[in-house]
C-alpha cells in the first residue's frame, strides 16, 4: 500500500520550514562587526515521500557562509551529503565519524580521508562528505570570502535541517 500524497499546502511548509531553520541555527557574530553575519540557507528542490524512502522527504539546498563564521555544533535527522561548491570549510567532528570524498563519478570518486571525534579538516571546493545522524559536528569558514555548499538530503518528513547539540 502506498503512502497517501501529501497537501500542497504542508509540503510548502515543510519548504518554509527549513529554510528558515537552516537559516536560524547557523546565526552568530563575527568578531569586529556589530552587525552578525549569518549563513544562509536557500532551498533549491524537493520531494516528499521520495521513491523507496515513504516518510522521507529529498531536498537540494546550497548553503552560503561568509568569511569568519563559525556553525553552531548540531547533527542531522537523516543523512546528508554536502560538496563544496566554492572556498574551503573548516570542519570539526565532536562525536562519530565522517568520510571526505573528491568528486567524480562512481567510478572515479576517491576517499580523501576519514575524519574521526575531535579532530578537524578541510574541506576544499570539489570535495564532499557524508553525514550520518550521529555525526555531531560543525563547520567554520576561516577564509576570506564565503563558502557555498550544495547539500542534498533524505530527512524524516517535517525534521528541522539540523538539530543544535550543546554537548561540547
Amino acid at each position: 500500500m502506498s503512502a497517501p500524497r501529501r497537501p500542497l499546502r504542508t509540503v510548502l511548509l515543510t519548504v518554509l520550514g527549513v529554510a528558515l531553520l537552516g537559516g536560524a541555527y547557523t546565526a552568530g557574530a563575527v568578531q569586529g562587526e556589530s552587525t552578525p553575519k549569518v549563513a544562509v540557507r536557500e532551498a533549491l528542490a524537493m520531494t516528499p515521500d521520495a521513491k523507496g524512502a515513504p516518510g522521507r522527504t529529498l531536498t537540494l539546498s546550497r548553503i552560503t557562509i561568509p568569511a569568519g563564521l563559525q556553525l553552531a555544533l548540531h547533527h542531522h535527522a537523516g543523512t546528508q551529503t554536502a560538496q563544496i561548491a566554492q572556498g574551503t570549510l573548516t570542519y570539526t567532528v565532536k562525536r562519530g565519524p565522517a568520510v571526505v570524498v573528491r568528486s567524480g563519478d562512481a567510478e572515479h570518486s576517491k576517499v580523501v580521508r576519514k575524519i574521526k571525534a575531535g579532530q578537524t579538516a578541510d574541506i576544499k571546493a570539489g570535495q564532499w562528505i557524508v553525514e550520518q545522524p550521529t555525526t555531531v559536528h560543525f563547520g567554520a569558514n576561516k577564509g576570506k570570502t564565503k563558502v557555498v555548499i550544495l547539500l542534498a538530503t533524505l530527512f524524516t518528513t517535517g525534521s528541522p535541517s539540523s538539530i543544535p547539540d550543546d554537548h561540547r
